[in-house]
């Protein structure tokens, strides 16, 4: 008898949770973006609503909340109703970074939320200004090892200032790190020579190699750019392996039934199958990426390894 009850409770169970799936969502799906509107997560968040809305027909409310280095955002969601009502766009800083960056954080990301799908990653670009004296990553390199070589970035702990990290210790080049309180700055600081480099984000850099303003080095994702093919990598430039990418994917609080994550999961996947958003992603100098809950919940695991040991090897901390 004591079977027949466990067995006819867990019947119920599976039914209940595929009847849950069927008629998800029955309301409209808050999307958390833990960052301010226009920068590359709130571009990816609104391209991925726009795109599911159209085609499955769901409404999202796309919720700004930015804040802690991207921390508020997560941690709102990771104490909503696992309900798959509430999602969030996480990435490769509040994620995998912030972990060891911040002394406290009001979450764990590798068990307090359920991976639904990785949707785009997007290089760093080390640029120089177009008079500068160096004409490649080799000869910057070379300089930092005679001269001091200042890099900079948009702020302590962030993609930017770690791949120049990863750079120096790949290279053995001693590089000099100068944080920005964001990208706007730090360009402007670049073309008028006050750093004699930068770690940027494409999008902030495009618009300026284009015009002929700053000269791309190398890009630091595993394949050249579509938007700038012309750039190396750094790992054709001499240091094979390197990767350092600003990656987007869409999570939900742990415990969301597994029906409503693969529902989820099919229709981002469908929605990065279009032309229009693919179209629209890698313009932002992206590589579109898709894939399965299990994919996004082992990369975000090596992720989480990888740049928490960089940070603790680099020494920055944020109070």
């Amino acid at each position: 008898m004591a079977m027949q009850a466990a067995y006819a409770a867990y019947a119920l169970a599976f039914f209940v949770a595929a009847a849950s799936a069927r008629d998800y969502p029955a309301k409209p799906i808050k999307l958390i973006v833990p960052f301010p509107p226009g920068g590359g997560t709130d571009i990816s968040a609104r391209t991925l609503a726009n795109k599911v809305s159209e085609s499955a027909k769901w409404t999202f409310v796309v919720e700004n909340k930015p804040g802690a280095g991207g921390n508020l955002g997560v941690e709102q969601t990771v104490k909503s109703p696992a309900d798959g009502y509430t999602l969030v766009i996480g990435q490769t800083s509040n994620l995998a970074i912030n972990p060891a960056l911040y002394a406290k954080l009001p979450y764990d990301p590798l068990k307090d939320l359920s991976p639904v799908a990785l949707i785009v990653s997007a290089p760093v670009v080390l640029v120089v200004a177009a008079n500068s004296p160096y004409r490649s990553l080799a000869g910057l390199l070379a300089a930092a090892k005679g001269e001091p070589v200042t890099y900079a970035s948009p702020g302590n702990g962030t993609v930017s200032h770690l791949a120049g990290e990863l750079l120096q210790r790949a290279s053995g080049a001693k590089l000099t790190h100068v944080p920005y309180k964001g990208a706007a700055q730090a360009m402007t600081d670049t073309l008028g020579g006050q750093v004699q480099s930068f770690m940027s984000s494409v999008p902030s850099a495009l618009g300026q190699i284009r015009g002929g303003r700053l000269r791309a080095l190398a890009v630091t994702s595993s394949k050249r750019s579509s938007e700038l093919p012309d750039a190396p990598t750094v790992a054709e430039s001499g240091f094979p392996g390197f990767e350092a990418n600003t990656w987007y994917g869409l999570l939900a609080p742990a415990g969301t039934p597994a029906s409503v994550v693969a529902r989820l999961n099919g229709e981002v996947n469908r929605a990065l199958a279009s032309k229009d958003v693919r179209e629209r992603l890698t313009s932002e100098g992206g590589e579109v990426l898709g894939g399965s809950p299990r994919q996004f919940a082992a990369f975000l695991s090596a992720e989480h390894a990888k740049w928490g040991r960089v940070v603790r090897e680099s020494g920055a901390k944020v109070d």
